[in-house]
C-alpha cells in the first residue's frame, strides 16, 4: 500500500493515499447531497417525491460509486502488487545482470592485465635488444669513424693496405719464403717479397687510390665524372710506373711484380671501367690484384715452392729407395738363413723325440720284468719278454714276507 502510484509535481501519491482520497471525495459528496435534501424539505410534496427519487438515485449512484471505489481500490492494490512483483523481478534481473557484468568485467580486466604484463615483458625484452643494437651501432659508428680517419690519411691508408697484405701473405706462405720491407740492391724496399724457387724475389706493393675513387663516386655532372676518371687513370698509371721502375731489376727480381689494391670494390671499379689502364699495367709487367686474387696467387706460389722442394728431394728419395732395396735383399738373405736354422732345429727336435720314444719303450720293458724269477727251479721256463703277461687290474699286489714279519 505504500507503493507510489503517481506523482503530482514533487508530491508522490501512494496506493493508500489514493484510496483515502477517493473515500474523502465520497463523504464530501454525501454531505452535499444531505444539505441539498435538507434545504428541499420546505417545498411541496411533489418536490419531496422528486427529491426522494433523486435521493434514491443519488444513493444508488453513491452505492455504485462505492462499488467502483472498492473495485478501483482492488485494482490499485493488484496493480501495486504487480508493480511490486515487477520491481522485485527487475531488481533481481538488474542484480543478476550486474553480477554477470561484474564477472565479465573482472575476467576482461584479468585478461587485459595479463596481456598488458606480457606486452610489457616483450617490450622490455625488445628494449633490451634495441639497447644492445644501439650499443653495437655506437661501436660500429666509432669503428667506421676510425676507419674513415684512417683512410683519409695517406700514411694510415698505406699502413692499412700493407697490414691486409701482410696478413694474407703470412697466412698462406711458410716462414722463410717471404720477407717484409726487403732491401734490394738498388736500396729500394718493397712492401713484401716472396722468394720463388730460383731465389729471385717477387715484389708486391700495396696501393690504394682512394681520393680518385671518392671523387669519381661523388661526381654529379658528366664533366666532373670525366675529370675524376682521368684523375683515377693517372693515379693508377703513376703507381704502375713507380713499381716498374723501382722493383723490376733484371737478374735480381722476377720479371713481374704485383700491385695490391686492398679493396674489392676499388679493384672491380678499375677492372670494369678502366680496361686501358689494366692493359698498360700488363704491358709494364705489373699485375693488379685484389685481396682474393692475392690469396689465390699466394696459394699458387706455395704449390710452386712445394713442387720445387719435391724436385730437389727427388735424388735423395731415389738414393734412399735404392738403399731400401739393398736392406730388403739383406733382410731376405737373413730370413732364408733363419729358415735353414729353423729346419735344422726341427730335425734335431725330431731326432730327440725319436730317442725319447726309444727310452720310454725301454723303460716300459724294464718295468714289465719279474724280478722273482731267480727263485724258480732250474728247469723252469721264463716267459719271453716280447709277450708280457697282462696284469690283472682288480688283483691285489702280491708281496713276499720278509724275515721277522
Amino acid at each position: 500500500m505504500n507503493d507510489i502510484l503517481f506523482t503530482v509535481g514533487e508530491m508522490p501519491f501512494s496506493v493508500g493515499a489514493a484510496g483515502i482520497g477517493f473515500a474523502a471525495a465520497a463523504l464530501l459528496l454525501l454531505v452535499v447531497i444531505a444539505v441539498i435534501i435538507a434545504r428541499g424539505l420546505g417545498t411541496g410534496s411533489a418536490a419531496a417525491m422528486a427529491q426522494a427519487a433523486r435521493a434514491d438515485e443519488l444513493e444508488y449512484r453513491l452505492a455504485e460509486m462505492m462499488r467502483a471505489q472498492h473495485e478501483a481500490s482492488g485494482r490499485v492494490a493488484a496493480m501495486g502488487q504487480a508493480l511490486a512483483g515487477r520491481q522485485a523481478e527487475m531488481a533481481r534481473a538488474v542484480s543478476e545482470r550486474l553480477d554477470s557484468v561484474t564477472h565479465r568485467v573482472g575476467q576482461s580486466m584479468e585478461h587485459t592485465t595479463r596481456h598488458t604484463l606480457n606486452s610489457l615483458r616483450v617490450l622490455h625484452e625488445r628494449l633490451g635488444i634495441i639497447d644492445d643494437a644501439h650499443h653495437n651501432l655506437t661501436e660500429l659508428t666509432a669503428q667506421v669513424t676510425t676507419l674513415r680517419d684512417v683512410l683519409s690519411n695517406k700514411q694510415s691508408r698505406g699502413a692499412f693496405g700493407q697490414a691486409r697484405m701482410e696478413a694474407i701473405v703470412a697466412d698462406g706462405m711458410p716462414k722463410g719464403a717471404y720477407a717484409f720491407q726487403y732491401t734490394l740492391s738498388s736500396g729500394k724496399r718493397p712492401d713484401c717479397v716472396v722468394f720463388l724457387p730460383d731465389q729471385r724475389p717477387l715484389c708486391i706493393d700495396a696501393k690504394f687510390p682512394l681520393e680518385a675513387i671518392t671523387a669519381l663516386h661523388d661526381a654529379r655532372s658528366e664533366e666532373a665524372r670525366r675529370a675524376a676518371s682521368q684523375r683515377l687513370r693517372n693515379d693508377v698509371l703513376r703507381h704502375v710506373t713507380d713499381i716498374a721502375e723501382k722493383y723490376l731489376i733484371p737478374g735480381e727480381t722476377q720479371d713481374t711484380a704485383l700491385m695490391f689494391v686492398p679493396s674489392e670494390s676499388v679493384y672491380a671499379e678499375i677492372h670494369e671501367r678502366f680496361d686501358d689502364v689494366i692493359q698498360k699495367a700488363y704491358r709494364a709487367r705489373i699485375v693488379l690484384v685484389s685481396p682474393s686474387l692475392l690469396m689465390l696467387a699466394i696459394q699458387l706460389m706455395q704449390q710452386i715452392l712445394k713442387d720445387a722442394r719435391m724436385r730437389d728431394a727427388a735424388d735423395q728419395i731415389r738414393t734412399e729407395v735404392m738403399n731400401l732395396g739393398d736392406d730388403l735383399s739383406r733382410l731376405r738373405d737373413r730370413v732364408l738363413k733363419l729358415q735353414t736354422h729353423f729346419g735344422q732345429v726341427n730335425e734335431d727336435v725330431r731326432q730327440i723325440l725319436i730317442s725319447a720314444d726309444k727310452i720310454e719303450r725301454r723303460a716300459g720293458r724294464i718295468e714289465e720284468l719279474d724280478f722273482s724269477s731267480h727263485d724258480a727251479p732250474p728247469g723252469a721256463t721264463v716267459a719271453p719278454a716280447s709277450q708280457p703277461a697282462r696284469p690283472d687290474l682288480f688283483a691285489m699286489p702280491r708281496r713276499e714276507l720278509q724275515a721277522g714279519e
